[in-house]
């Protein structure tokens, strides 16, 4: 699997400090789908220029992990992000970028021309970025959409009651731009309570009836949580071959099954079901 396919199809995405380079390898271990090696929010504004030659230094050796390297950078708008562009253009590109508070195509424009080879992954941290997410899905090199909801939560006032209904929107939004531009599924923002794991699953799950196909991680303890949240239940399976099985059958035709007829969105949602099983492709 190429590392694009990877990342299209990744689960989890682990965040690890770009400061902290004895962490990188156990990140890589850590069964995470892909890794983000961070230059924002994890990293002081002092120890950005470390993290960069950390990061440079470790480029080669973690060449050996088949997981995705992610690296989320500074926003562009910003010296340090500018500071970021200006280094990737002279390293050996990672798989993807990152890019926080994604507020226009031309920024990622900037993104793509110091890193070509590399997918983009936006972060939605904002009420513009909201406003401009048909733009942003839009732009060259994106590859999946990311919701960035605390940042979101902190520019546009939200407070959020259990179950964040209130972010429904964001969610949706995006779920749709994704459909709208054919994008790889979307992928949901981090869930700070690390401690509970009903929680986790809960966020995971609702994530998925959404139609997105990720979440970011911040902790190794998410990583098996979300796996298992994301993975469809025995009898779910069951129901997704019998449907095929019936669809092949038919030839194609809408034909019964357990007194509910059986036409193409059911095959296309069994289809999913499988996919998400690692039983075969959902197209």
């Amino acid at each position: 699997m190429t590392p694009k396919n990877a990342l299209a199809t990744a689960r989890t995405f682990l965040f690890v400090p770009g400061n902290r380079p004895e962490r990188f390898e156990k990140a890589f271990q850590s069964g995470a789908d892909a890794v983000v090696i961070d230059l924002e929010d994890s990293v002081p504004p002092a120890a950005k220029a470390s993290a960069r030659e950390a990061i440079a230094q470790a480029r080669q050796g973690l060449r050996k992990y088949p997981t995705p390297f992610v690296l989320r950078i500074n926003s562009a708008d910003q010296m340090a992000g500018r500071e970021d562009l200006g280094w990737l253009a002279q390293l050996e590109a990672p798989d993807a970028v990152m890019v926080p508070k994604a507020e226009s195509a031309g920024t990622l424009s900037l993104v793509a021309a110091s890193a070509p080879a590399a997918a983009i992954l936006p972060l939605i941290e904002s009420a513009v970025g909201y406003a401009a997410l048909d733009s942003l899905a839009g732009a060259a090199n994106v590859l999946r959409l990311v919701v960035g909801h605390i940042d979101f939560m902190a520019d546009t006032g939200l407070q959020c009651s259990e179950g964040e209904p209130e972010l429904m929107p964001l969610r949706f939004a995006v779920a749709m731009a994704t459909r709208v531009h054919k994008l790889a599924p979307a992928v949901d923002g981090v869930t700070v309570d690390i401690a509970n794991e009903d929680v986790l699953r809960n966020d995971t799950r609702r994530a998925l009836r959404l139609g997105f196909g990720g979440k970011l991680c911040i902790h190794p303890n998410q990583i098996a949580v979300v796996h298992d949240a994301m993975s469809p239940s025995a009898s779910e399976v069951e129901w997704a071959e019998r449907v095929l099985a019936a669809d092949a059958a038919s030839g194609g035709a809408a034909v019964q099954l357990d007194g509910r007829m059986v036409d193409l969105p059911v095959v296309l949602q069994a289809r999913r079901t499988l996919a998400r099983a690692g039983g075969r492709p959902a197209g």
